[in-house]
């Protein structure tokens, strides 16, 4: 298995794809690498390419707002994405980039050992839980494949652009409390330097 550092430098010097052209920052991820919790969301956007870090801009405040309903905050959960690169103007990233980013999402997985993953909006749950899959009908749901718990919700993004799904977005965080609770996973303890 590789290690932090040696994912880390792999990422920094990828150019299996055209994302690395236009890249500023390779965005890895955030948060408690040993939480039982997983976010991941499809890429990098704006801020977080600037400042490399994940889920930065609106769309990560709304995130962090998010966890605070059900008690957790960005530093007892890691946050990752798909595609460590900001794909041009925010748009969806390709089949190609997203298949070239996937072994190192999968290098991420086995790193963190989480115990329940959270896709957030559909290009993550078509890449984790199933390419067919429908977010509008299937957010919320639950599926456990070789010992991880999966689900997807709204991506904040969307909910930014649509606040009518909100409150869906909300029901599927009550749905994931319960499943921490049921699972007996505490939160990581919150740490300041990740």
């Amino acid at each position: 298995m590789v290690s932090w550092e040696q994912l880390e430098g792999a990422c920094a010097a990828c150019r299996r794809c055209g994302l690395c052209e236009t890249r500023r920052n390779v965005v890895i991820g955030d948060g408690a690498r040993e939480s039982r919790i997983l976010f991941i969301g499809e890429g990098p956007g704006e801020q977080e390419d600037l400042q490399g870090r994940a889920f930065v801009g609106p769309a990560g405040q709304l995130l962090d707002r998010m966890l605070a309903c059900i008690g957790l905050d960005r530093g007892q959960v890691y946050i990752a994405n798909v595609v460590k690169c900001r794909p041009p103007r925010n748009r969806d990233p390709l089949p190609e980039e997203q298949a070239a980013c996937l072994p190192y999402l999968r290098a991420q997985v086995r790193l963190i050992r989480p115990q329940v993953i959270v896709c957030l909006g559909r290009i993550a749950a078509q890449a984790v839980i199933r390419p067919d899959f429908r977010i509008t009908r299937e957010h919320g749901q639950w599926v456990e494949r070789k010992g991880y718990w999966l689900t997807a919700t709204y991506h904040p993004s969307a909910l930014l652009r649509d606040p009518s799904k909100k409150r869906d977005a909300y029901e599927d965080l009550k749905k994931l409390k319960s499943k921490l609770e049921e699972l007996g996973i505490p939160p990581a303890p919150h740490r300041e330097d990740t």
